[in-house]
């Protein structure tokens, strides 16, 4: 089974649909939230340095493949290829 990371903060739309996604798949995902960590500084570095630079919420990976954003995943999701990615990481 494919392994699924979501960086997420409180408050974001983006994470909610992002998450209500991943839970209308039935996929199993580990949510990494910056709001519930005295480590958040830590973890701001460590999304950024894994997602190339961005800043922005929620981050998603795949097998440590980063996705992107909430519009990312859900237009991958649009076009079958969501579903080719997690296939693929199954193998």
């Amino acid at each position: 089974m494919a392994y699924i990371e979501i960086y997420t903060k409180k408050d974001c739309p983006y994470c909610e649909r992002a998450k209500a996604l991943l839970r209308k798949k039935s996929l199993d995902f580990r949510e990494i939230s910056v709001d519930c960590s005295n480590l958040s500084d830590n973890i701001n570095i460590e999304m950024r340095q894994r997602s190339g630079g961005r800043t922005t919420f929620p981050q998603i990976f795949i097998d440590d493949l980063h996705i992107g954003g909430s519009d990312d995943l859900v237009l991958l999701n649009d076009q079958g290829k969501l579903d080719l990615i997690l296939i693929n990481a199954n193998s």
